[in-house]
């Protein structure tokens, strides 16, 4: 399945959660979908367009301020069926990750070849960082029992990304240890 095509389903799933403006589905690809999956407020508005005229979705314009109009979209019946249909489905595929770092990486033919320390000391500090920063989300988005519960799912997406991320960290550990 495309990129696009899995595109529509997110916007679909979010606009589930509750009724949002483009601008609130483009933040979202920001923070919280961003961890996993990214989108450009390219793509997404015209996603919009097509699935609002394939009957998927439906707007509200809403007046903010003096004549600011916003399109407030929502989900129809049509698009919730298209959604549940969607997460019902077996998902086969492992997806290749698009990493430049280990595009890169097997293009070095030699452990000598002084690209490879800075090239694993930057990647290093990089996943750190993510690690660090996912941790801080788990903090933020659920302090509590109640919280996780609330979004299992997203739960447990931050738990995997976590745990990728140290996984990844740890690696990249062993490999600056061997390489420097």
């Amino acid at each position: 399945m495309g990129q696009r095509n899995r595109l529509q389903y997110i916007i679909l799933g979010l606009l589930s959660q509750r009724a949002q403006t483009g601008y609130d589905l483009t933040r979202a690809f920001d923070h919280e979908i961003g961890e996993f999956w990214q989108a450009s407020h390219s793509q997404i508005y015209p996603l919009l367009q097509r699935l609002e005229t394939g009957g998927d979705i439906t707007h509200e314009d809403l007046i903010t301020g003096e004549k600011l109009a916003k399109k407030q979209y929502e989900l129809t019946p049509q698009g919730r069926t298209k959604l549940n249909a969607w997460i019902s489905e077996p998902s086969p595929e492992l997806t290749a990750t698009k990493d430049d770092f280990i595009l890169k990486l097997y293009f070095i033919k030699s452990a000598d070849d002084p690209r490879l320390a800075p090239m694993i000391a930057e990647q290093l500090q990089l996943h750190r960082d993510q690690v660090e920063h996912l941790q801080a989300r788990r903090q933020t988005v659920f302090p509590t029992d109640d919280a996780i519960q609330a979004a299992y799912g997203h739960y447990l997406i931050l738990e995997h990304a976590i745990e990728r991320e140290t996984h990844y960290v740890a690696w990249l550990e062993r490999q600056a240890a061997t390489n420097h």
